[in-house]
């Protein structure tokens, strides 16, 4: 059975920190825009208060979470068991992206391993929590992190993986922007 909870509390926190894996996904306000769902791993996940989430986004070869949340702010996460019981939680939210850039983003760093190739740290406050059974999700066995990303980025260089995203990262595929040019 499904439940609604007001905040995200210390057995669900610890759930979610066990989970290699989670969703997020946004859409633009146009009826014809594209949805976005995205999978995200790498330990980029973290919690900051009972309402309050964030996690690193890294370079892409879209961005459209960062788009969206421009323009509308709505967000949701979504985890879900691939071991043990099965639980899907969703956490709906107002997110904003806070880029290198922004004042806010050294504070909110310290949550995260820095790795290469880092756009934001989306940041979301929290409006609903809730799960769900996730009988029909499938069982799987973690084997690791695929490290091809953060090869990717190292390989690059911070001026090379900054010009990618000059080139792939400043607009959605509905033509919103996206990731603010890096200063030169």
């Amino acid at each position: 059975m499904a439940k609604v909870y007001d905040r995200i509390d210390d057995n669900l926190a610890d759930w979610m920190r066990r989970q290699h894996l989670f969703f997020v996904a946004t859409a633009p306000l146009a009826a014809d825009g594209h949805v976005n769902c995205s999978p995200k791993g790498l330990d980029t996940f973290a919690i900051l208060g009972p309402n309050t989430i964030a996690y690193l986004d890294l370079t892409g070869s879209g961005a459209e979470t960062i788009a969206h949340l421009r323009e509308n702010g709505r967000i949701v996460l979504m985890f879900c068991a691939l071991t043990g019981a099965p639980k899907i939680v969703r956490l709906h939210g107002v997110g904003v992206a806070i880029e290198p850039h922004m004042p806010e983003f050294a504070e909110l760093s310290r949550a995260f391993p820095m790795l290469p190739g880092v756009r934001s740290i989306v940041k979301v406050e929290v409006n609903r929590v809730s799960d769900s059974c996730g009988f029909g999700v499938p069982l799987f066995d973690y084997v690791g992190e695929r490290d091809a990303l953060i090869r990717w980025c190292e390989t690059k260089g911070p001026e090379g993986t900054a010009a990618y995203q000059q080139r792939h990262n400043l607009h959605s595929l509905d033509g919103l922007p996206s990731v603010t040019p890096a200063p030169r």
